[in-house]
This record gives C-alpha cells, sequence and structure tokens, in this order.
C-alpha cells in the first residue's frame, strides 16, 4: 500500500536531512519532489499543488528556519498536511434508528458485496443486531455471495430472488427487520460497469423510498484518480455520507486516498485489505499519514490483535509458555490468530521501518500452508512431544503433507529455538533479570 509513493516522499525529504537550516532554495528543491511524488500517485494536480503550497508556506516559517534539525521538522509538517488532506480526525458511521439503514453503492467490482459482509461482521463484534439485504437484482451471482458470506459471518440475509424491483425489496426488508428485532440493515445494492443513468435514478429512488441512516460509495482505489471522479459524479446525485476504500492491499498508487476528501468533502470512513472478512479498517488520517511516510501504524496493529486473539485463548497459551508446555497444537492456535488479523505484509507495513525493508518480499498468507500441512499431519502425540520425531516419523509427516524432510526438518528446528528462547526468558524473569532489562 502507497509503497511508490512512500519511496518518493523519503527521498525527497532526504535532501533535507542533514542540513543546518531550511533554507528557500533547499525547500524549493524539496518541495518540487514532493509535489513530483503526489502527481505520480495520481493525485489531482490542483490538490498535490494546494498541499506542497502550504507545506513549503510551514517550513519557510522563521520558526523552522531557526531548526537544527530541519528534516525532522519537515517530515513533520509533512505529516499534519496529509492528515488534514485526508480528513484530519476519524468519521463514525451513523447507527442511530430503529432499525438504523445503511445504504450501500458504487460500481460493480469495486468490492460492494464483500464489504457488505465485512461491515456485517463489524457491527456483529459490537454486540449489534445486523440484517443484509440483497437488493442487485441484475447479478444473480451478488445474492448467492452475499448469503456465502452471511454464513461466514452470521448474519442472516435476506433476498427475494424473483423479485425485480429493487425498492420493493428494500421495503420489505426493513418491515422483516422490525419485526425480527434486527437493529441495523445493510441494504447492498446493484452496481454498473460504468456510471449510467438507469443505475442512478434507481439508487436515487432506493434511497428516496428507504431514507437511510448512512449512505456509503464503496470504490476500488486501484482505479487512481477515475475513483475521485466516480465518487463526484454519484455524490452529485446521492449525497452520500461517506467513501469505503477497497482494495488498498493491490498495488493502489493512493491518488484516491489522497484526492478524494477535497474533490468531494466527503470523509473517508473505512479502508479495506483483502478478501478476509476481518480486513476491514476504521480510516483514520493521522495513522494513514504516517504509513504514508514509513513511520508504521501500531495503534492500528494492536487493535487488529485485539480483534482476532480470544483473551481466554491467551491466557491458556500464556500459562502453558511460562511452564515451558508451548507444543505445536498451541502454535498452530497462535498461527490461525494471526492469519485471521488480515495480509501479513500489511500487518508488517504497520511496524516502524518495516514498509522499506519487505517491500521488495513476496509475502502471502499461503505462506502458512506448508507449516500447518506438517502439523496436521502430525499424530497428537507428536504435536505435545516434537522431541520424539524420528527419521521414520519424518517421512510419514512429509509424504501426508505434500513437503520434503528438509522443510520438516526447518519447522523442527526453528520451533525447538523458540521454545528455547521462551524457557530462557521464563528463567530470566524468575530471577528478576527481565524486569531489571526492561526498567
Amino acid at each position: 500500500m502507497f509503497e511508490n509513493l512512500q519511496d518518493k516522499l523519503n527521498k525527497a525529504i532526504k535532501t533535507l536531512k542533514g542540513q543546518g537550516r531550511i533554507t528557500e532554495i533547499n525547500v524549493a528543491s524539496t518541495i518540487k519532489e514532493v509535489r513530483r511524488a503526489l502527481t505520480d500517485a495520481d493525485v489531482n494536480y490542483k490538490v498535490a499543488k494546494d498541499i506542497t503550497d502550504r507545506i513549503r508556506d510551514k517550513a519557510l516559517d522563521r520558526k523552522v528556519l531557526i531548526s537544527v534539525e530541519p528534516g525532522q521538522l519537515f517530515v513533520k509538517i509533512v505529516q499534519e498536511e496529509l492528515t488534514d488532506l485526508m480528513g484530519g480526525e476519524a468519521q463514525g458511521i451513523n447507527i442511530k434508528g430503529d432499525p438504523a439503514v445503511i445504504l450501500i453503492a458504487g460500481l460493480q467490482g469495486s468490492g460492494k458485496t464483500t464489504f457488505s459482509g465485512k461491515l456485517a461482521s463489524y457491527l456483529k463484534k459490537q454486540g449489534r443486531n445486523v440484517l443484509l439485504v440483497a437488493a442487485d437484482i441484475y447479478r444473480p451471482a451478488a445474492i448467492d455471495q452475499l448469503k456465502v458470506l452471511g454464513e461466514q459471518v452470521g448474519v442472516e440475509v435476506y433476498s427475494e430472488p424473483e423479485n425485480k424491483n429493487a425498492v420493493q425489496i428494500a421495503q420489505n426488508a426493513i418491515s422483516q427487520a422490525r419485526k425480527t428485532g434486527k437493529k441495523i440493515v445493510i441494504v447492498d445494492t446493484a452496481g454498473r460497469l460504468a456510471v449510467d443513468e438507469a443505475m442512478m435514478q434507481e439508487i436515487e429512488a432506493v434511497k428516496r423510498a428507504i431514507s437511510p441512516t448512512e449512505t456509503l460509495f464503496v470504490v476500488d482505489s486501484m482505479t487512481g484518480q477515475d475513483a475521485v471522479n466516480t465518487a463526484k459524479t454519484f455524490n452529485d446525485r446521492l449525497d452520500f455520507d461517506g467513501v469505503v476504500l477497497t482494495k488498498l492491499d493491490g498495488d493502489a498508487r493512493g491518488g484516491a486516498a489522497l484526492s478524494i476528501k477535497t474533490v468531494v468533502n466527503k470523509p473517508i470512513k473505512f479502508i479495506s485489505t483483502g478478501e478476509k472478512m476481518e480486513a476491514l479498517d476504521v480510516f483514520y488520517p493521522d495513522r494513514m499519514a504516517s504509513r504514508i511516510l514509513g513511520m508504521g501504524d501500531v495503534i492500528s496493529l494492536v487493535e487488529r490483535a485485539q480483534q482476532a486473539f480470544d483473551e481466554e485463548e491467551a491466557k491458556r497459551i500464556n500459562a502453558k509458555m511460562r511452564k515451558n508446555q508451548f507444543d505445536f497444537d498451541d502454535f498452530l492456535s497462535q498461527l490461525q490468530q494471526i492469519k485471521k488479523m488480515g495480509n501479513v505484509k500489511d500487518l508488517l507495513g504497520m511496524i516502524p521501518g518495516m514498509g522499506k525493508m519487505i517491500k521488495d518480499l513476496d509475502i502471502d498468507n499461503d505462506s502458512f500452508k506448508p507449516i500447518e500441512a506438517i502439523i496436521s499431519s502430525m499424530t497428537p502425540k507428536e504435536r505435545q512431544r516434537p522431541d520424539i520425531i524420528d527419521g521414520s516419523r519424518k517421512k510419514r509427516i512429509a509424504a501426508g503433507s505434500g513437503t520434503n524432510i528438509q522443510q520438516v526438518n526447518n519447522l523442527l528446528k526453528q520451533f525447538d529455538e523458540m521454545r528455547k528462547m521462551m524457557k530462557k526468558m521464563n528463567t530470566m524473569q524468575a530471577s528478576g533479570k527481565l524486569n531489571k532489562m526492561m526498567r
């Protein structure tokens, strides 16, 4: 996410690092490179010019001119301006009403249906009683897709496959929600391959009929500036409440995220990465600005971990680790919890300084599959006592997991090293050395 933009901004700012102070000459060349980085990322030219003009004016302020660390102060100025550009602060969604109705709009292929499932999962985890509504009357697969997603997240899906009236379906769904005590209704509407009049009239009619408490426009961030133009067209007709950026884990240059708030004057409310139902985040402009500048986003990483990890399971694992009883069953459980947090490369990118280190690495969640297969091919006794795994057992495990003996050996070695490290930390903690080191 934003890798190219991050590289170019860092190169531009690097010219100021090591300078004794900011001058009009060195700031002018840096601003020129920052503007070029933004336009290369498909940011609207006027938006790029406005923000770089503001950065220049702040950088040439007298307090900055006398600074002995111009590079750091310039980064701070850029971060503040990027934060303001993307909306300043996070915006929540309106879920007041009985029921609260959330209307989802966007072009076909933008990820509307997947986002509807993710949003249902997100709200359900907050203890909300949610109903998903399949109001896409043109794409039969959309109804089936929403039903599959609803089943995954444990949320009921309302549909009328034979009814070709989207307004009627939405109205009937809201009536059903009132009868069954559902507090939030998420209406997934039809998309088109391009903006057309018939589509606009239909979505306008649905909005008028159900008076949603929140209308969200879903846009594919990989389409760059086209995404911003589409959002403007929709907003002129629908006057939506917020934007959802999807596919931010793809080859997104970042132009949509950086331009959309200024052009449409509506906040980005959610960002979506990957297909997993857990891969949905509230959009925090300040955190995104930090990530763009390669400063990481530890807060979001911790929040994802809190959502993915079961507290009781964590206590159980911690107790086993303290007793040096951590086994392959526990390791597999932890692995599956990590996978729930989302794309691994995206997670690593949230750690300060890691983005640059992993940008050229091809890290895929599928890389866990051989490990899971090897552990699954072990007997319960082998998982609890890896030390009993001899040559013949390794052959059987390799054959059963579709791997080779070398991969099995590597996993056993890494696991043994990890257990030794845990044992060492427990010994240090018991002797008080760990507390001294932490202090």
